[in-house]
């Protein structure tokens, strides 16, 4: 789900022990308790009959009691949180058994990447369909791509690169498109080419009675909406994916320390607003007694072109620019190889430059050195798309920002009290927006903040396609 992604930039700006933005998820002192759905006559009662769901699966069922089950996503903050069972869906069809076996009687959440920040992707006592066996990429004929939901971004972006193609998509590898998708898509390329979303097509679902369709704007165009936007977890069980996509470009990549972060990001609020879409960028403030950052990015263009507009910014201690094929821009933003990390995290929007940007930078001062506001440059041509034109509200904001702290998972209690003033300080500097990628459990008037103005038409969607609660869960757009 999960959860937007810059490990390779924390990695060559020098950040090390970052840790992926798109890791697990916000810690509670507990787990989150499932939310089961309500009764109703539509729907079952009663346990779930195991045996009979194993024997109609292509697939394996495993339980929690069965010898060797070992359940771990991405952040061990959550490695206390276990599913009853873990159906290793192959097919849709096993998707559809699933949904129809588990409907009423517990809770049911799909896994890809397995990166939410609040490990909903593994429902406590319930079923989590685990769609990693749903992983194929087929190149259409033209500008498509079809891409199962159970597929890491970095299969998908080797799958394209092999045809000259690329997908705008977050930068870390082993996060899947699903989550990145149904949230938005926020990467290196979401200036010039729009979010993930954008690039959408169609989408086959199984719906909380068991139903497979296809959303696109043709067919269940409501539903095709809602998933550019409304977050993973809601509406149905995503089993394929067709996007357009686009040419690979060469690119240029940067990246400007600084040791004083306010002054930076103040410089860096004004320089993208003005940039041309073909310059996304970010800024990493690093927590400390004096807080630094790097500003980075991706330029579609030549080092001179891109020269001309870093020279705007002020001098940096340090500077790192190359030309890259879009293949080597992919190894760089990923970095090396990927390992579970455990941390909390929330987020939240900049819809206007931040009018005193030391106030922000001050909310990491004191902080450990592996506490960061992660600042992703908008607008662009995510901004070209009208905010209540798919789910994602959050349209013409400057930039959204990541709230990112690492740390073990026996202290993630306290940790995620140093989250919350965090995310409460920036929240008074820049209102109270958040991004459903980096969904946070904890999150205040969470639905407002994730959707905005969408929020209404998204619960009409859910009570269509969800009516009995099927797919909830503690910030499920039905709730």
């Amino acid at each position: 789900m999960g959860r937007v992604d810059r490990r390779r930039f924390l990695k060559v700006a020098g950040l090390a022990g970052a840790g992926a933005a798109l890791a697990a998820c916000s810690s509670p002192g507990s787990p989150t308790p499932p939310v089961p759905p309500p009764s109703s006559s539509s729907v079952p009662s009663g346990p779930p009959d195991w045996t009979a769901l194993r024997s109609e699966l292509s697939g394996r069922l495993v339980l929690a009691s069965d010898d060797g089950f070992a359940y771990q996503g991405f952040n061990p903050v959550w490695d206390g949180q276990k599913p009853a069972a873990v159906a290793k869906v192959t097919s849709a069809a096993d998707v559809q058994a699933c949904v129809q076996a588990v409907r009423g009687r517990a809770a049911i959440a799909a896994r890809s990447g397995g990166h939410s920040y609040a490990g909903y992707s593994s429902p406590a006592g319930g079923l989590q369909v685990d769609v990693r066996g749903l992983a194929g990429v087929e190149i259409l004929p033209g500008d498509q791509v079809r891409i199962g939901s159970g597929a890491a971004l970095g299969d998908v972006s080797k799958a394209l690169l092999a045809s000259g193609r690329c997908l705008p998509t977050g930068t870390c590898p082993s996060v899947g498109v699903a989550g990145l998708t149904l949230g938005g898509g926020i990467g290196v390329l979401s200036r010039k080419y729009g979010l993930t979303c954008d690039h959408l097509v169609s989408a086959t679902v199984v719906t909380a009675s068991g139903q497979l369709v296809t959303a696109s704007a043709q067919q269940e165009p409501d539903l095709f909406w809602a998933l550019r936007g409304g977050g993973g977890g809601n509406f149905g069980i995503v089993t394929e994916f067709v996007f357009s996509t686009v040419p690979a470009p060469d690119v240029t990549v940067f990246s400007l320390s600084y040791p004083d972060a306010a002054d930076a990001l103040g410089a860096w609020q004004g320089w993208i607003a003005e940039a041309p879409d073909e310059l996304w960028s970010n800024v990493v403030v690093r927590g400390g007694p004096q807080p630094s950052c790097k500003i980075g990015g991706c330029f579609v263009g030549s080092v001179g072109e891109l020269a001309a507009l870093v020279n705007r910014l002020p001098a940096p201690a340090q500077r790192f620019v190359q030309p890259q094929t879009y293949a080597e821009a992919v190894q760089y933003f990923a970095g090396g190889p990927i390992t579970r990390e455990s941390a909390v995290a929330s987020s939240r929007i900049v819809r206007e430059p931040i009018a005193d940007p030391a106030k922000a930078v001050a909310l990491l001062a004191g902080q450990s050195d592996e506490t960061y506001l992660i600042f992703d440059g908008l607008r662009g041509a995510v901004a070209a798309v009208a905010p209540d034109a798919t789910a994602f509200p959050h349209r013409t904001a400057l930039a959204n920002v990541q709230i990112y702290l690492k740390t073990p998972p026996e202290a993630a209690q306290e940790a995620r009290g140093r989250l919350a003033a965090i995310r409460d300080g920036l929240g008074a500097l820049v209102g109270d927006g958040g991004y459903v990628n980096y969904i946070d459990p904890q999150m205040p008037q969470w639905a407002q903040a994730y959707y905005g103005g969408n929020l209404a038409r998204l619960k009409e969607v859910a009570a269509r396609y969800d009516p009995d609660h099927v797919f909830a869960f503690a910030q499920a757009v039905s709730r």
